[in-house]
């Protein structure tokens, strides 16, 4: 299950808060931007045979994709993306969802999102393939049993 992104934090509330003080270190934008695209350098390898249309996210504007793994009551997501920027955003949603309860994550909108800024920082085209990812992720969960 190494290919699987382990959290770091207890609970995704405790996840977002990490994040936003992540992101206060940084006075501007392109900062916080080099620190996303290094947070996607450290996600887990993503198999190669699993880049295909079933585990692509659709809405994004690059390549995304997506896998789950169920072990207990806790799924586990892994991603990638052909996109440096957006593998970082792959990693910061794969924080907050990935080993968490089918019930911890539908109740983790995406609201986080815009609270931490990163909606209004990222084109239209990002903010969408984004929130794209936090949807692909609560279906899964939805429909996991």
């Amino acid at each position: 299950m190494t290919e699987f992104f382990l959290p770091g934090e207890a609970t995704p509330d405790e996840a977002i808060a990490a994040i936003g003080e992540d992101l206060e270190l940084f006075d501007d934008w392109m900062d916080r931007y080099e620190f996303i695209i290094e947070l996607g350098r450290k996600l887990p390898p993503y198999p190669t045979a699993w880049q295909d249309e079933a585990h692509r996210v659709q809405g994004c504007q690059s390549q995304v994709w997506l896998a789950a793994h169920k072990d207990g009551e806790k799924l586990f997501f892994t991603g990638a993306s052909d996109a440096a920027i957006v593998s970082g955003l792959v990693a910061l949603v794969l924080r907050v969802y990935s080993g968490r309860t089918r019930a911890e994550i539908l109740q983790t909108p995406a609201k986080f999102l815009h609270d931490l800024g990163l909606i209004g920082a990222l084109s239209t085209n990002r903010g969408n393939g984004v929130a794209s990812m936090v949807e692909r992720i609560q279906q899964i969960a939805q429909h996991t049993a």
